[in-house]
């Protein structure tokens, strides 16, 4: 219902809910005085003395309240706001407030800074709501990933002996048009044409993604994503992660849930460090493409960062910076390293998890990927 569509009763409600306790004059039905109690809980200043701070139970209570009331899109916006206004953090270490919460890329982001911090009872808890989002997000990601690659894969050689599942129809029918039999109304197919049979991956892909705290849900897509290219044959995909130290969380891809329990979100930020170790797996650059998902926000040597940007830039391998993988919208971001990095021919722009397999087959393609960006009306840094 629209607010012109409103009485004025269901208006004065909808303001009273909204103000809380500084509009008491306006009367509540019995059936919102506990929707009201929730929203005061955790919006009302005068309230939060009382309201959710150190009780779990009472917590554990009123996660299950917003459930009741609220739309899951509500609730998991409820529960961010509960964590930022209410430091809820450290409740998260008990596995009974885990089982209470409402999953989502958020809370898994969070979970995962606490992850050094959790004791052993908790961790096992952790991973079962861990999985069940990535398991949600899997579902929504996955094929939409592996048909946008698949699709983009250069195909160009060719195998004249192909099995039934190697076949190339189009070309296969284009070969053998003059062998139509027009009393039969079909094609004899003298002569097949298939796909050749890989010996290597046609692309090898390097995700390289920054860990800081600020990433948190940019890492969560990318696990993801890098675990669903792993089982995509026709590429290489290897996964970097970083702060200040590095760890190569390849040989974990078989399972996402793995490679975020392998990341430790949080600390400072070493891009230069992440780049020279990233540089020795590189070792067909015309057919590397190299993503480095980061806010460029350096806490190491900068200058040194730019000039291996810009060797590896030269090398021949397509670059591209991602300043953010996730739904947040227009993230911050150094724009003096963001334009440094256009300036060497390395496109930096945001992108969303829907549009992320669009965006490697295109990648795939060889295509200009600030113009890519261009058509999908995303902004491109510098």
């Amino acid at each position: 219902m629209s607010v012109k569509q409103c009485s004025q009763e269901e208006l004065e409600r909808r303001w009273r809910l909204m103000l809380g306790s500084e509009a008491d004059n306006l009367p509540l039905q019995q059936q919102d005085a506990a929707l009201d109690r929730t929203l005061a809980a955790l919006y009302d200043p005068g309230e939060r003395r009382g309201g959710l701070q150190g009780s779990a139970p009472n917590v554990a209570r009123w996660l299950g309240d917003i459930r009741e009331y609220f739309p899951s899109s509500v609730v998991q916006l409820m529960q961010k706001d509960a964590m930022d206004r209410l430091g809820l953090h450290q409740m998260l270490l008990e596995p009974e407030m885990l089982r209470s919460v409402q999953p989502d890329v958020h809370l898994v982001a969070t979970m995962l800074s606490l992850n050094r911090l959790m004791p052993s009872k908790t961790k096992e808890t952790a991973r079962q709501v861990v999985r069940q989002v990535v398991q949600e997000l899997e579902r929504k990601l996955a094929n939409p990933m592996r048909q946008a690659v698949s699709g983009s894969l250069n195909r160009a050689a060719r195998n004249n002996r192909p099995r039934h599942n190697e076949i190339d129809w189009l070309r296969t029918i284009k070969a053998n048009l003059r062998h139509y039999q027009a009393d039969y109304q079909t094609i004899v197919p003298e002569q097949r044409v298939g796909f050749a049979r890989k010996t290597q991956a046609l692309r090898d892909i390097v995700l390289c993604v920054d860990q800081s705290g600020s990433m948190a849900p940019s890492v969560v897509y990318a696990s993801i994503f890098a675990a669903v290219l792993a089982t995509i044959k026709a590429v290489s995909t290897q996964v970097v992660v970083f702060d200040t130290a590095i760890v190569d969380l390849t040989d974990l891809l078989s399972d996402p849930v793995e490679v975020l329990f392998g990341t430790q979100l949080g600390g400072g930020t070493d891009i230069n460090r992440a780049l020279a170790y990233c540089e020795t797996l590189v070792h067909r650059p015309q057919e590397t493409i190299f993503v480095l998902i980061s806010d460029l926000y350096e806490g190491g040597n900068a200058a040194q960062m730019l000039a291996r940007a810009r060797a590896m830039a030269a090398s021949g391998m397509q670059m591209i910076c991602l300043l953010a993988l996730d739904d947040n919208g227009a993230p911050s971001f150094d724009r003096h390293h963001a334009a440094q990095f256009a300036a060497m021919g390395v496109p930096c722009f945001a992108c969303t998890p829907d549009k992320f397999p669009d965006l490697m087959a295109a990648a795939i393609r060889k295509q200009d990927m600030a113009a890519w960006a261009a058509q999908q009306d995303i902004a491109v840094a510098g």
